[in-house]
């Protein structure tokens, strides 16, 4: 089978890793991938949102099967692309349909849907230009802290939790007549306020029946201590010690069955990965935000825990036999920590030289925002590379993993010292 990666992060190399550990795969292509991903990889500079330029890399390598790692692809269409092409149509595409991806890519639409089958949320309302008094009066029925989020896709900046009413109203306004966030916040959703524990659950479906994947946690702060600007995610620890089995089975029970359920009975076929946001609220799950692939950086600290082959996992997917397919996990913890350019994530500097990458011996290193050129590794995004180690506690694991990062280095290079600081 050759198969081809989109994407370009930690998350898109952490597949390509698994992938190309599977026997039932004989060429793997990365579009556009990273420096990362070319030791393992064919990398193909195309955007993944250009379906034409896609279409072409998948006839040319005889591409079987195509993994879609970022959301907008899918929110796109990417997967429709295919089904309503003659020449691609019988192409295996991971990653649901325009239908699905709109568990993401409208944060109103899953809100309604979370509603309609009895899914555990915050309470919300939502509101457009036309009315923002309405939207107004709803936030004085709320009490600090407010939460404001963008209806569309954001690039992961279009939440906002605010601390005053006058300031929540201010946004608002924002975001609604001024388009803070573009198109994406021509609808905004307000909730109320969640008090807990936050974590990620993953799961894998292929319409019927489901596969759930390791736990995770991520420091989206740029910050110690949970500090700071909000990033794509500072690092990630798999799995979660306070997600029991106990909560784990309320998980399945009252959020993953009604929510693979529910998208049968809307019609919605819907084969790929549901990232489920939650929030432990004294004991119970309540759903923060569903995301239609895997998220980054828990993808580098999850996927590693999988000791069975991925590729069929995803064969499962793609032909809805999923249930006869069984994997294993490793019960050892997996602490990520992401290295990120000075200045992330506001402005910084690209073109870094980072040195040290062939020392690390005993953490696995996932590129993200790297590129190859002349044999020498340049950082090419603010989030650069995360650093995964294995322990059998999770201080275990980030001492290696913090070891691992004293050997590499580039100039304005930057870190949080402090991930796991709350589970440990």
């Amino acid at each position: 089978m050759n198969i081809l990666i989109l994407g370009s992060g930690g998350r898109e190399h952490a597949f390509a890793l698994k992938l190309a550990e599977s026997n039932k795969v004989n060429k793997l292509f990365v579009a556009p991938g990273n420096a990362g991903t070319t030791q393992i990889a064919t990398n193909i500079t195309i955007d993944p949102t250009n379906f034409k330029a896609v279409k072409e890399t998948v006839l040319e390598n005889k591409i079987n099967m195509v993994v879609v790692g970022p959301e907008a692809p899918l929110v796109n269409g990417v997967h429709d692309f295919f089904l309503a092409d003659d020449d691609l149509k019988n192409i295996s595409v991971i990653g649901p349909k325009k239908d699905g991806a709109l568990l993401e890519g409208s944060k109103d639409f899953s809100k309604i849907f979370m509603e309609k089958h009895n899914i555990p949320t915050a309470r919300y309302q939502s509101f457009t230009k036309e009315n923002l008094a309405a939207g107004f009066a709803f936030l004085e029925t709320l009490t600090a802290p407010y939460v404001l989020k963008a209806d569309g896709l954001a690039a992961g900046k279009g939440v906002l939790i605010l601390d005053s009413l006058a300031e929540a109203k201010k946004e608002l306004e924002e975001m609604l007549t001024n388009q803070k966030f573009g198109e994406a916040s021509s609808t905004v959703v307000i909730e109320e306020f969640l008090d807990g524990i936050e974590l990620s659950v993953f799961v894998l479906t292929d319409g019927k029946s489901y596969k759930i994947l390791p736990s995770a946690k991520d420091y989206k702060r740029i910050g110690e201590g949970d500090e700071g600007l909000n990033t794509g995610g500072m690092g990630a620890i798999s799995p979660v010690p306070f997600a029991s089995d106990e909560f784990l089975k309320k998980v399945e029970e009252r959020i993953v069955i009604p929510t693979v359920n529910g998208l049968q009975k809307d019609g919605i076929d819907y084969r790929g990965f549901i990232f489920i946001g939650l929030m432990n609220v004294a004991g119970n799950p309540q759903v923060i935000e569903y995301n239609v692939r895997m998220g980054d950086p828990e993808t580098e600290a999850v996927l590693p825990r999988i000791e069975s082959d991925l590729f069929d996992l995803f064969e499962g997917v793609a032909n809805q036999t999923l249930h006869e397919k069984s994997f294993s996990i490793t019960p050892k913890t997996a602490t990520t920590v992401m290295l990120v350019s000075g200045g992330y994530p506001e402005a910084y500097e690209k073109n870094k030289e980072i040195s040290g990458i062939e020392n690390i011996e005993n953490s696995i290193v996932f590129h993200a925002g790297t590129k190859l050129e002349n044999g020498k590794v340049f950082t090419n995004g603010g989030r650069v590379m995360a650093i995964t180690s294995f322990g059998d506690t999770i201080e275990e694991a980030l001492k290696l993993s913090y070891s691992s990062i004293d050997k590499i280095s580039f100039d304005k290079m930057n870190y949080r010292k402090d991930i796991g600081f709350d589970l440990i």
